[in-house]
């Protein structure tokens, strides 16, 4: 009897969602039993491009970690929300939130590594370059080497002098 109504709340989850817990949840399991280890798993752009290990560009979004209260918070966040399946339009706006979300996660993983970690690999260049009208709009000017400061803007102040000694 549980298991038929655990398993109607489970087939109720939409089907991105579903599928990625069912992903997460599996991974996870056979990290914790000892089947695969985390190390065969995480993004590693060596082992993808030099050694076609195509699957670490999707487990290193699978595994949250052993199981545990981390783990579980996770599950919980992904668990979406009940709505009312007679209201159409809120179904349908909550599932292109949901593939809108992982999209996002998606771009940012990808700006990530061609911004911070494929630059700095042997041999690595950098692809993303900010356009030059937004680097004049947001950047810093950069600093004069012959600029001289006003005393009052020079650390500690201005100069001033030998002062008197107190109690002498």
């Amino acid at each position: 009897m549980a298991y038929q109504s655990l398993r109607l709340e489970y087939l109720q989850i939409p089907p991105v969602s579903r599928a990625y817990t069912t992903a997460c949840v599996l991974t996870t399991a056979a990290v914790q039993l000892e089947l695969i280890t985390p190390f065969q798993l995480y993004f590693n752009p060596e082992l993808i491009f030099k050694h076609f290990q195509i699957w670490r560009l999707i487990t290193n979004f699978l595994f949250f970690g052993p199981v545990g209260f981390n783990f579980l918070f996770n599950m919980i966040f992904l668990y979406p929300f009940k709505w009312n399946q007679h209201r159409n339009f809120r179904y349908r706006y909550c599932r292109m939130l949901e593939e809108g979300s992982f999209r996002g996660i998606a771009v940012g993983h990808i700006y990530f590594f061609l911004e911070d970690i494929f630059p700095n690999q042997p041999g690595g260049i950098r692809i993303l370059k900010t356009p030059s009208i937004l680097r004049t709009i947001f950047d810093t000017p950069d600093e004069d080497p012959n600029y001289n400061p006003l005393p009052e803007e020079r650390p500690g102040g201005f100069a001033w002098g030998e002062g008197q000694r107190l109690g002498g």
